[in-house]
């Protein structure tokens, strides 16, 4: 279990972690009816860095648009939040690397299966940037779940109630004796795995699941998108099948909590060679350098905090 810190946003004000509550009565408790998103925070020599803050805010915008809440935009813009996120971290006083996971809740009591004109809060929360997988050889299973499809509840919304779907792939997988889970869409295309999206190589070629495939559009996906583009590195996005997976030079998983993880072992088969792949190498130290403002080329990328 990842250590919280003891300092949380919610309703407009810090309080205690234990004081940060929601009633039972609530749709967010009710029915799921939350929006949320992650972000690091990295300690730095010149103090503490959030990576692509504009990003997870409009990742909360995007999400709520979707789901129909239609009170948290106008009730808070990103000058807004960014502040709450300063005096979020001062409050906590971080001495390491941390994540923050701001979540927009409908607080309406027992509102019925709706989302438009219902109440909305913000809440924040601090915690030990924990990877969610091993960095150096993640064992993955296929699920016997398939990713819920953007038609029954949308992919490209990050909704909490969502996942149960990802909780009950990734719980067989542990179950099987594998780290995740790799999640196949309606058609039998790779989607994602449970909370990280998912990249291969091939002869030298990057090669990820198109956004029609029933996944997040991940914002570290798009981040590795732009390092492999700055890197040279050929890229293609298209529908994948699971069995190129298995024959793949490398694989590996991004996302927030996820970072860039190798992948090893994909359903008892050894990927490649079974270490971490030179492209899969290239881009993780690219990407680490960028969590820490540290790479000038995507400098415009970290927020200081």
């Amino acid at each position: 279990m990842a250590n919280i810190y003891k300092r949380a946003f919610l309703k407009h004000k810090i309080v205690s972690l234990a004081d940060a509550n929601l009633s039972v009565a609530s749709a967010a408790v009710l029915y799921g009816l939350s929006v949320y998103t992650v972000f690091p925070v990295s300690k730095t020599s010149k103090g503490l860095v959030a990576f692509r803050l504009r990003d997870h805010y409009q990742r909360l915008v995007n999400s709520a648009r979707i789901i129909g809440l239609d009170t948290f935009e106008p009730a808070w813009s990103f000058e807004k939040f960014t502040k709450v996120v300063k005096e979020l971290v001062a409050a906590n006083k971080p001495t390491k690397d941390v994540f923050v996971r701001a979540t927009v809740h409908v607080d309406e009591l027992v509102p019925g299966t709706r989302s438009r004109g219902l109440s909305t809060s913000l809440s924040m929360f601090v915690y030990e940037a924990k990877p969610i997988l091993p960095q150096d050889g993640a064992r993955l299973k296929t699920s016997v779940w398939r990713r819920i499809p953007d038609y029954a509840i949308p992919s490209r919304a990050k909704v909490n109630g969502a996942y149960v779907n990802s909780v009950l792939a990734r719980q067989d997988a542990i179950d099987c004796g594998y780290d995740d889970c790799i999640f196949l869409d309606g058609h039998g295309h790779v989607c994602e795995l449970s909370a990280a999206n998912i990249f291969i190589v091939r002869d030298g070629v990057l090669i990820t699941p198109d956004t029609m495939s029933d996944l997040l559009e991940g914002i570290n996906r798009k981040t590795v998108l732009e390092l492999a583009h700055d890197l040279k590195i050929p890229v293609v996005e298209r529908g994948v099948d699971l069995t190129e997976l298995y024959i793949a030079d490398e694989v590996f998983a991004c996302g927030t909590s996820a970072y860039i993880a190798s992948v090893k072992e994909v359903d008892a088969r050894i990927i490649g060679t079974g270490s971490i792949g030179p492209i899969t190498q290239r881009i993780r130290d690219r990407h680490a350098k960028l969590l820490r403002g540290s790479d000038p080329t995507f400098a415009n990328l970290i927020t200081y905090l």
